[in-house]
């Protein structure tokens, strides 16, 4: 490494400690951190490309740091200036490593936050980051509230616990804007860094962890962050499986390990049941074809039979460990009479194994029982395989696993046998590991959900009605399209044969319904129909489901996202179980799936989030009446505009019965990497949500009083007509939009499968609701997320000036209100309107500049008012750690977002010229021009060189900065 100029080196050491000027704690390291990952990176970089690279980038660094400390809008055009200086090869030197940098920013944090944990001083009250939660506690802390704060009994307790189920859905939404490649690089950095600061190490250990951080760095650094090429729906697949592989798979046992400890402090001394549903895992990878012309009916297949493939496999290799352990001769009658029928049947030798591979001598009974296991599994992999490659295979069905029952029961004899023989201890070990990870994972490893949106399947019913000659299902009112659906279901003559005339449409919905009929029932989850509004909706795929020859049909989920139909929501159930043959099919349960993305694009954030608390009230109602149990399935985003935010507080601001030891949510994009990216963080997410939930159940949230109720009604009122009048009626709004955020070169990102509008012409209602926040979050005004607040505060305060006790009330005493507004503190935190105001300067036409300027004034004025509410003097001034990131952060965001304005000024505007400086990366060797090759890695763009990929490196940086980007 090249040796390092000392002042330079102090020079940003000094930046990050005039940023974060105190420490936050005792233990606070994130500056030590921080400093330690950024002087190794700057050494790398300037062995690369040479001096003035490096210094370029500091000194772009120290003028972002200036504007940080003083807001001085002249600052920002002077790094404009500096950045538009440098030419293609080298402006995207210096973008990729301003990303770089906070990459590495963001697992300084990481380790950060998972040394406070260790050393347990976290206290409550702190948002330790924003996927974490005020009231965050681990499952021992909560198991000790409920009995001695709460005076449950311990038995109650456990009984609660033991039926809870947590169903947690990973979806491919296209916001995970890191490669797979990156991801694991930065995970082995924060291995290193974490174990360079642990307290045993010894001098030699040291050099070499100090070496592979470099080494780590700069593959992260040399590894090209863009993505080529648009992922399929088997990538992202895969990209989630690979999840499982790394942390989910042994996290699940390792928690219930720590769940059975936690029951015997509480005086329980009995483990939780292998097969209590406590944890369960779905996916919509492969199987979500709303809006995705990609997820074909031949996609859903290979990602069901991929995913057993995969579980097979992982079961497989786990095997022969357990055979090793289980060498004992002493076992029950039972498994004794088991093992000398499986000795005498059994092959003569497995030459294809590794270990156990000759004939196993029957006084090592267990070792015979789980080899007929390992034989089944390896057949059930190959058959899984075959079908993959050639759709066809010739291992019999009979020497394969078809149903986890037929897995579990030769383990479960296992088990017994041990106990009856006094090896109770040996049986709790890894047997009840691997027991409890067939009883989460199955055979299919994740039960894939099938969704698609409820006019395809009309399209289908019309067909068939035209067909039929009875007339136009789609022209016929919903009492008509409800008698002729009942009248089919409980008839019994086909509907349809192979004459039926179809649309390549129809073809793909029917297709899809063949697929789920072909496969293992247990392969599937729910069958999701978005824009649901009606009974006949769910009718018809019933019907469908029928007459595809399903065996056992899946449960059908219907979704409300608009405003409009969470409030017809109520009803619409209501009409659905008054169907007599609907009451008698689903067996007294029903799940429903509440939208957040879409409803807060339809309305904004304050009116959403409150029509959903009382739509989920008013299910609930309506579930009770009919004598039915009612899972509610929550499909929140990543970013707050979509729903997210800290999960612990999510679940406990829900209202009050609605979640019942039963709850099913999203956990999309980013957030997959951000809940299950590392072991810790896997152990931390499935606690949480199990804490959450028991918590809920056990000591439901306070309802809101009636006058809370009815001044958030007033609220939400003059919120979403503000909300609304901007966004859908402003006419000059969607060019505005267009024009101040690089929504219209979102798409080069190549993030996710899916196209980012669902209808390739129209205006902000065809626009996904993950670009429409993205694009706000990029350019740091956060817009979908705060406007309609400020007129809401405005509204109730002029009207009666003691509406801001009620408002502070609300505040401190009710969860819902409070998550609400300390979210949107948060956000306000992120945000900077003379960054966007650079923006609207450089980007927005003249005549459009006054409306620009009336948006910052609405965000100003709405902050005030919040931070008034809040009783803050300061933003995040009740969270010293968040704040402390944020301001740590900041300086490379806003280096990204300068060198972003004036990427897509170049872009837009042919007459806007710079002048060039001469080129300063460092040919470091002879024939190698590293910084002009990075130009070529895009060779097709039609923009300058250089110009496209900076932008999209500006994007990646931005979302990593963010935390969140859709």
């Amino acid at each position: 490494m090249a040796t390092v100029k000392l002042e330079r080196l102090t020079s940003i050491d000094a930046q990050l400690r005039l940023l974060a000027p105190r420490k936050v704690s005792e233990d606070d390291k994130l500056v030590e951190y921080d400093a330690l990952l950024l002087d190794r990176f700057l050494d790398i970089l300037q062995s690369l490309h040479g001096e003035d690279i490096r210094e370029t980038v500091q000194e772009l660094y120290e003028h972002a740091a200036e504007y940080e400390r003083t807001r001085d809008p002249k600052k920002l055009e002077e790094l404009g200036n500096m950045i538009t200086s440098l030419d293609a090869g080298d402006s995207i030197v210096v973008t990729k490593s301003f990303a770089h940098m906070l990459n590495l920013g963001n697992l300084a944090e990481e380790v950060q936050i998972a040394y406070r944990r260790r050393i347990k001083k976290v206290k409550k009250g702190d948002f330790l980051d924003e996927s974490s939660a005020t009231t965050e506690s681990d499952i021992e802390e909560t198991l000790r509230r409920l009995v001695v704060d709460m005076k449950k009994s311990p038995q109650e307790v456990f009984d609660t616990l033991k039926n809870q189920t947590v169903d947690l859905v990973l979806t491919a939404h296209p916001t995970q804007s890191v490669r797979r490649s990156l991801l694991q690089k930065h995970g082995r950095i924060r291995d290193c860094l974490a174990q360079l600061y642990a307290k045993d190490i010894t001098p030699d250990d040291k050099q070499e962890l100090d070496e592979a951080l470099q080494r780590e760095i700069q593959a992260a650094f040399r590894t090209d962050e863009i993505r080529r090429t648009q992922p399929t729906p088997q990538d992202e697949m895969r990209a989630g499986m690979s999840y499982f592989h790394e942390t989910i798979w042994k996290g699940v046992p390792k928690f219930l390990r720590r769940l059975d400890t936690a029951l015997k402090n509480i005086g329980i001394n009995e483990r939780v049941p292998y097969n209590a549903p406590l944890i369960q895992f779905s996916s919509w990878m492969g199987g979500d074809r709303d809006g995705n012309p990609r997820v074909t009916p031949e996609v859903t297949r290979d990602v069901c039979l991929l995913a057993r493939m995969m579980a097979a496999n992982m079961y497989f290799s786990q095997i022969e460990d357990l055979m090793f352990e289980l060498s004992m001769w002493r076992c029950s009658d039972e498994l004794r009479a088991r093992a000398e029928e499986l000795h005498r049947f059994s092959k003569r030798d497995a030459k294809h194994y590794i270990e156990f591979w000759k004939k196993i001598p029957p006084n090592e009974p267990y070792r015979v029982i789980l080899s007929d296991v390992r034989d089944k599994l390896y057949n059930t992999r190959e058959r899984a395989r075959h079908l993959l490659t050639n759709v066809v295979s010739d291992i019999p069905e009979e020497t394969i696993f078809t149903h986890t029952d037929e897995f579990l029961e030769p383990l479960e004899l296992c088990y017994r046998s041990l106990c009856a023989c006094g090896d109770r201890p040996i049986a709790d070990g890894s047997l009840l590991d691997f027991m409890r990870q067939v009883s989460t994972f199955g055979l299919s490893f994740v039960k894939l959900d099938i969704r698609q949106e409820s006019d395809r399947h009309t399209d289908v019913m019309d067909a068939i009605t035209r067909h039929l000659e009875i007339g136009s299902y789609r022209d016929w009112p919903e009492d008509k399209r409800q008698e002729w659906l009942l009248s089919e279901l409980q008839g019994k003559r086909p509907l349809f044969g192979s004459d039926l005339p179809k649309t390549e449409e129809i073809s793909d919905v029917l297709d899809t319904f063949h697929v789920i009929s072909e496969l293992p029932s247990d392969s599937f989850g729910a069958y999701i129909i978005s824009m649901a509004t009606a009974p006949s909706d769910v009718l018809a795929v019933e019907l469908l489901q029928r007459e595809c020859h399903i065996k056992e049909p899946l449960r059908v989920v219907p979704l409300f996202e608009k405003l409009a139909d969470l409030e017809a929501a109520p009803a619409a159930l209501a009409r659905l179980f008054s169907v007599e043959w609907y009451k008698n099919r689903i067996n007294g349960k029903q799940e429903v799936m509440i939208g957040y993305s879409d409803s807060g694009k339809d309305a904004g954030r304050l009116s959403a989030a409150w029509q959903l608390y009382k739509v989920q009230e008013e299910l609930i109602k309506v579930a009770k009446e009919f004598g039915v149990k009612l899972t509610m399935f929550h499909g929140r985003g990543g970013t707050v505009g979509r729903g997210g935010g800290p999960t612990h507080l999510a679940i406990l601001s829900q209202p009050p019965d609605t979640i019942h030891g039963s709850l099913r949510v999203t956990v999309q994009g980013e957030v997959i990497e951000q809940s299950f990216g590392e072991e810790h963080l896997c152990f931390r997410t499935l606690q949480r949500y199990t804490a959450a939930t028991l918590e809920h159940g056990m000591h439901p949230p306070i309802s809101p009083k009636p006058e809370w109720r009815a001044l958030l009604d007033e609220m939400a009122v003059v919120a979403t007509k503000e909300y609304r009048s901007i966004v859908f009626q402003e006419p000059r709004f969607v060019e505005y939009f267009r024009l101040a955020t690089p929504e219209l070169e979102y798409g080069r990102m190549n993030i996710g499968s899916r196209p980012s509008k669902r209808k390739p012409s129209g205006g902000i209602e065809s626009l996904r609701a993950i670009p429409w926040i993205f694009a706000w979050t990029q350019t740091r005004f956060h817009l979908p997320v705060w406007l309609g607040f400020g007129a809401a505060f405005k509204h109730v305060l002029g009207k009666d000036i003691r509406n801001f006790n009620m408002l502070r009330e609300m505040y401190n005493m009710w969860p819902f209100f409070r998550v609400t507004i300390d979210l949107l503190e948060m956000v306000f935190a992120k945000g900077d309107p003379t960054m966007v105001a650079l923006y609207d300067k450089l980007l927005v036409s003249e005549e459009l500049q006054p409306f620009g300027e009336r948006l910052r004034h609405d965000y100003e004025e709405t902050q005030h008012l919040l931070l008034e509410v809040a009783g803050h003097k300061d933003l995040l001034e009740a969270d010293p750690y968040l704040k402390q990131r944020l301001r740590l952060r900041d300086p490379y965001i806003t280096a990204l977002n300068v060198c972003q304005v004036y990427t897509l000024k170049r872009i837009r505007d042919p007459d806007y010229h710079v002048t060039v400086r001469p080129h300063l990366s460092k040919e470091i060797m002879e024939s190698n021009k590293p910084a002009a090759e990075l130009v070529k890695l895009n060779p097709t763009s039609e923009y300058a060189p250089g110009l496209e990929d900076t932008l999209i490196l500006t994007m990646k940086g931005i979302a990593a900065g963010m935390q969140n980007t859709g």
